[in-house]
């Protein structure tokens, strides 16, 4: 019986695609060639291969257009993320594609970033990597590059969940004070003495950093904008590991320069590669290239995911174990 022909829209780690070669018809994109960045391109080589399933990357145009536009014989779209929103779940469905994600391994490795970051944005040390590097270092001095301790300090958790909570656990080994604002109140059990805000303006108004962990999407577009950077003390500090589009990216640059915050960490943006121009003069912003989950361990477990989805529906004939839609 032949192999079910799978498409993979991205280069993924070598043990991850000799795995798919075993179990499938695995078409890849061995030199990571940017076809993947092109809906009708990426339906089209579907078209040509008579994928069964498609595997694409966050990022991917796996939009309605796209979705409309694969063949009949696609059964499944498995995405090497957490996140859906670049997926047109409504139009898979009205297709009978199944849907599926990678939830459950990134979680520590994307707090991981977020706390990177935090560091970074409160001691300026994108600033002191700079300094080193372009030569201009001249030596110890008692005020040179003054930062902020996070010792003691308000931590914010926008959205309170895996990776919410798995930044908070960090962050009390730095005895920093959890805060945390979603859409309801967790458990005692979850919460570990956290403290709920209800109201966005006293969970705004109460801490001292916020990093941000939403979901992408209408509701959460540009929810950092200027009124609430406002609402935040003065000299603040604003992580984003989540979605790029949940900040304001002109109210953040207007707010960095101000001093109204002190710093930001970003690590995903709005318009993914290009960054906002604003943030590019600015020494008191830390910038990473979407590292969040980039660890071999994190990248190798997403990529068995994948593999999970795939093998469940295709070769077992079962229900996907990681479905999203």
């Amino acid at each position: 019986m032949a192999k079910p022909v799978i498409l993979v829209t991205r280069k993924l780690p070598d043990h991850i695609e000799a795995r798919l070669t075993s179990l499938f018809d695995a078409r890849l994109n061995p030199n990571d060639e940017p076809w993947f960045r092109d809906g009708a391109a990426i339906a089209k080589r579907a078209t040509e291969v008579g994928a069964a399933g498609v595997l694409c990357a966050a990022g991917d145009p796996m939009n309605a257009q796209t979705i409309g536009a694969l063949p009949d014989s696609v059964k499944i779209v498995t995405t090497f993320s957490v996140g859906v929103d670049h997926v047109a779940l409504d139009a898979c469905k009205a297709r009978g594609i199944a849907v599926t994600h990678t939830p459950e391994v990134l979680s520590f490795a994307t707090a991981e970033t977020a706390f990177t970051l935090m560091l970074m944005a409160a001691r300026r040390a994108g600033e002191g990597e700079r300094m080193v590097r372009a030569g201009k270092w001249e030596g110890w001095a008692p005020t040179q590059l003054m930062g902020v301790t996070l010792q003691g300090k308000t931590l914010g958790v926008l959205g309170f969940g895996r990776i919410g909570r798995e930044l908070a656990d960090m962050a009390r080994g730095m005895q920093m004070k959890i805060h945390y604002h979603d859409v309801q109140r967790l458990s005692a059990e979850l919460e570990k003495g956290a403290t709920f805000h209800a109201d966005e303006d006293s969970f705004l108004g109460a801490i001292d950093v916020i990093s941000m962990h939403v979901p992408g999407g209408d509701a959460t577009r540009k929810w950092l904008n200027a009124a609430r950077l406002a609402k935040m003390k003065k000299g603040a500090i604003v992580i984003n590991t989540g979605r790029g589009p949940s900040v304001d990216d002109e109210a953040l640059v207007a707010a960095l320069k101000s001093g109204q915050i002190r710093a930001a960490g970003l690590d995903v943006y709005t318009a993914e590669p290009k960054i906002d121009p604003g943030y590019m003069t600015l020494e008191n912003v830390a910038l990473l290239p979407h590292l969040g989950s980039a660890t071999i361990e994190t990248r190798d477990a997403m990529g068995n995911r994948c593999i999970e989805n795939l093998e469940a529906l295709l070769l077992k004939g079962q229900n996907p174990p990681h479905r999203a839609a």
